[in-house]
């Protein structure tokens, strides 16, 4: 704007000066001409710059118009936040609530005076009493579980549906219950296989277990605390194969080869899936670490799929057993027996009465398998903490022939040892 101004007052002070003379004029004329060439430059840029601005001043208007009309519809900032929208959507339908029910007492409360026959009725004396009348079906639990087939397999905790006196109800995503029935409990793993009646049911897509990373983004869905369906919560993969006792209804199991992640699992999410972000299930969420925050494990997808096959072709879950009872080797226990070697697995009996080292006609006994003998390898397999004897028999099937090396006495030798199905 002063440059303006400073052009105007020149050009005002040339023609002013024009009214004094002929030289006057002819120089006003000469610098004036110069001064109205540039003077007129200068208007053409003034002109272009103006335009520039308005026109930059109506798209950010438009701009600002179009968000403005956008405010409406929520759309994601990130691509990983997209995913797991759409990793939710996917599987969401085909994610059930298990409610447990079972035939309870109802106990009635009545007063009575016990004294009465001693001194009278007279005698004002009443304490409260108690009776059974008759029994009530109550809601005792609940649990999650997942479809996998369009005709009403269900995938779950075994400890979500071991109660043989309960009854299982399935209540969809939609809203509908529908009774349900113990199909398959796994006798190693904390699986179970359960079926409802109905038909081009959801279902959700089995991913693959085997090639996890520490750090991969995972979402678990469950009925959290047995009231909040299809609750959802994110987090991480914190670690793979671990090795966890989980406890319950009084009675624990040792669970092997899980994964762990920091996603929130509650109570009442035990068999529920855990996702990857292309929404395929890797695991089955199965316990949460008591004492601490953020620590939860969930079973790999893989060890399910073959429970599940053998359910669908058969009837029941298969498995080969080596038949005996044995203990982990770690460098603790061999210092603390004294024992040559600090891997393997050492066959020895339980501490309960019956418990025997090697079962009586198992595979372990027909092969010669004796009680104290350290198993070394299994088929080329050193045994140790990351690869158990329980495990590694679990990769063969039914009358497969293994080979092992043991420790026998301090003489190391190999067996050969066909597998039969635990019964």
């Amino acid at each position: 704007m002063k440059k303006r101004y400073f052009i105007l007052i020149i050009v005002l002070i040339f023609i002013f000066s024009s009214a004094f003379g002929f030289v006057a004029g002819s120089i006003g004329g000469f610098v004036g001409t110069k001064f109205a060439t540039q003077l007129n430059d200068w208007l053409v840029k003034e002109k272009i710059i103006q335009e520039n601005e308005n026109n930059a001043s109506t798209a950010i208007w438009e701009s600002q118009k179009k968000e403005d009309n956008s405010a409406s519809k929520y759309i994601p900032p990130t691509t990983q936040e997209q995913q797991i929208i759409n990793a939710v959507k996917k599987t969401s339908p085909a994610v059930v609530s298990i409610i447990i029910t079972k035939d309870l007492p109802v106990i009635e409360q009545y007063w009575s005076n016990p004294f009465e026959e001693f001194f009278g009725p007279g005698f004002e004396f009443q304490i409260p009493q108690y009776r059974q009348e008759g029994t009530k079906k109550q809601e005792v639990g609940g649990g999650t579980g997942f479809i996998v087939s369009s005709n009403g397999l269900i995938l779950t905790n075994k400890h979500v549906v071991s109660d043989e006196a309960a009854e299982y109800t399935v209540l969809t995503n939609e809203g509908e219950k529908i009774p349900a029935k113990v199909l398959a409990l796994d006798p190693f793993q904390d699986i179970a296989i359960i079926k409802i009646e109905k038909n081009n049911l959801p279902t959700v897509t089995l991913g693959d277990s085997g090639n996890l990373e520490i750090g991969q983004t995972v979402i678990a869905i469950g009925n959290a605390l047995g009231e909040f369906r299809n609750t959802v919560s994110v987090g991480v993969i914190s670690g793979l194969q671990r090795n966890v006792v989980a406890s319950g209804g009084g009675e624990s199991e040792e669970i092997e080869d899980v994964i762990q992640t920091d996603a929130a699992i509650n109570p009442g999410n035990s068999g529920g899936p855990l996702l990857n972000l292309r929404g395929e299930v890797i695991g089955i969420n199965v316990a949460m670490a008591s004492g601490a925050e953020n620590i939860a494990f969930s079973i790999p997808i893989n060890n399910a799929k073959k429970a599940l096959k053998d359910v669908e072709e058969k009837g029941r879950i298969i498995y080969p057993y080596l038949g005996i009872r044995y203990i982990p080797i770690t460098k603790d226990i061999q210092t603390s027996n004294k024992l040559p070697v600090d891997y393997g697995a050492l066959v020895q009996r339980g501490q309960n009465a019956g418990e025997l080292a090697v079962i009586p006609g198992s595979p372990a006994d027909k092969a010669g398998i004796e009680e104290n003998d350290i198993i070394l390898e299994l088929s080329g397999q050193k045994i140790d903490q990351n690869h158990s004897l329980a495990i590694l028999i679990r990769k063969f099937k039914v009358g497969d022939e293994i080979t092992l090396k043991i420790l026998h006495k301090g003489t190391e030798k190999e067996i050969k040892v066909v597998l039969e199905e635990y019964k």
